[in-house]
């Protein structure tokens, strides 16, 4: 089949050399020419594990093209895919802006029937709104090409995108027209060969269930946090219980971690899009609203910690503060919403040094501090340093933020040395506690009793 993908971000580039790898001819557009550029030498602009020599491998194929012209990719495709941004607005609402602009730039242009598919994650009613855009350009130009607009919400994780398109565990479509419809089943039979994952809805249904999947997560991991922050205060140990509920097949074990709180680019901005969409029809959504709230307070759960420790916020004062890990998750360079941005500002402001590593999102970590703080600050107060050891070097203590794989089997001798003040903070309880104490070290995570049991 011939696709089109309008935006090569993350959604628009996985799904592009998703669709591509099982034969299908896919013309990624973006409208930012220097992406377009670097995707044709090669370049990949996000970091997406296997995305590399999957994006390559079918440009040399000739199945993958790239394009920064709205006329091929409109002339080119039976299916049109919508995956640009669809950014946060300051009233939580999901800004329709690019989305809706991308359906006027195929209005003006389609000649040929055609399939138009929501992928970018968007409120309920925007296929609708997508129909009328894309109509009123027809109108404008005096024409009646025959076109559907169905929803296809993702559900990749970064980290694991390549995996979870090739492999997906449902595949969500919702449409109105029955036709549309087989275009879309026969499009995905790829990836459901192995059993039945195809599952049809209507339009809003669809639009929703995106929605509703993130926020239930996102909940599951608020719901933890508040858990882990009162096992704290009962004694209790937050990764035992995490054990013992998560062994119920009612329950099961996922989403069921306590740290710092969730980020990246989805969860934060869904949960506070579909907040508001209930708002907007005079519905408030009381969990979420609390699960927000959670959310936002556990990122600090780590500088409280810290403050506790250094008996009070001015002690924090000259001290180096060393970090492993930046982005929001491990697997990708991630920057959004990120809980070391939190960390990161208070230790800022209460004149700490960070020295800080990440195996990945060194580069944009420091474009995003940058912005966010400035050259002056971030010159003098931080250090982004090439690995987890010369981070330690010289820093009173550790701080893990994001849990990569490279940290879970720390040289423990090597940090009781190091360490001024012989003590790690586990923003991600990936760590033994007594493991930690009997180096000599003391063990501070989230929600866990610290060093040994008394027998």
């Amino acid at each position: 089949m011939k696709i089109s993908v309008i935006g090569t971000g993350y959604v628009g580039l996985v799904s592009g050399a998703c669709f591509a790898d099982v034969g299908n001819t896919v013309l990624c557009l973006d409208v930012d020419t220097r992406k377009i550029t670097m995707l044709k030498d090669g370049i990949i602009p996000i970091h997406e594990p296997g995305l590399d020599n999957l994006v390559q491998r079918n440009a040399a194929a000739g199945r993958l093209l790239f394009s920064s012209n709205y006329d091929d990719a409109v002339s080119h495709a039976d299916i049109i895919f919508l995956a640009v941004g669809t950014p946060p607005d300051e009233d939580g609402s999901a800004d329709l802006t690019h989305i809706l602009s991308a359906a006027r730039s195929i209005g003006e242009r389609l000649t040929k029937p055609a399939v138009i598919v929501d992928k970018s994650t968007v409120p309920v009613g925007t296929a609708e709104k997508v129909k009328r855009a894309i109509a009123g350009e027809l109108e404008k130009r005096g024409v009646n090409v025959a076109f559907h607009v169905v929803s296809n919400p993702e559900f990749l994780k970064e980290g694991a995108a390549i995996d979870d398109f090739m492999k997906p565990d449902r595949i969500v479509v919702g449409f109105d027209d029955l036709e549309a419809g087989k275009q879309m089943r026969q499009l995905y039979a790829p990836f459901s060969r192995n059993h039945e994952k195809f599952v049809e809805m209507d339009i809003r249904s669809a639009e929703l269930t995106k929605y509703a999947a993130n926020a239930m997560l996102a909940t599951r991991i608020s719901f933890m946090n508040e858990l882990a922050n009162l096992s704290e205060l009962l004694g209790a140990d937050i990764e035992a219980v995490r054990l013992g509920i998560g062994m119920d097949p009612r329950i099961g074990p996922d989403f069921l971690y306590a740290g710092m709180g969730y980020g990246g680019s989805c969860f934060p901005k869904d949960v506070k899009a579909l907040i508001k969409t209930a708002s907007d029809h005079k519905k408030e959504l009381h969990l979420l609203t609390a699960t927000e709230k959670v959310n936002e307070e556990q990122k600090n759960v780590l500088f409280t910690k810290l403050v506790r420790f250094f008996g009070g916020v001015s002690n924090l004062n000259g001290k180096t503060i060393a970090l492993w890990g930046l982005s929001f998750k491990p697997n990708t360079d991630d920057m959004r919403e990120a809980p070391s941005r939190i960390l990161v500002k208070s230790l800022f402001d209460a004149g700490a040094n960070v020295v800080a590593y990440d195996p990945v999102a060194s580069t944009e970590a420091k474009r995003v501090l940058v912005a966010e703080h400035g050259e002056d600050q971030c010159n003098t107060r931080l250090r982004i340093v090439e690995s987890a050891k010369q981070a330690v070097e010289g820093a009173d203590v550790l701080v893990l933020v994001t849990e990569w794989k490279e940290f879970r089997a720390p040289d423990l001798p090597f940090l009781a040395e190091n360490l001024k003040l012989k003590a790690v903070f586990d923003g991600r309880n990936i760590y033994d506690p007594d493991a930690f104490a009997a180096a000599g070290l003391v063990y501070e995570g989230i929600g866990r009793r610290s060093g040994k049991v008394e027998q």
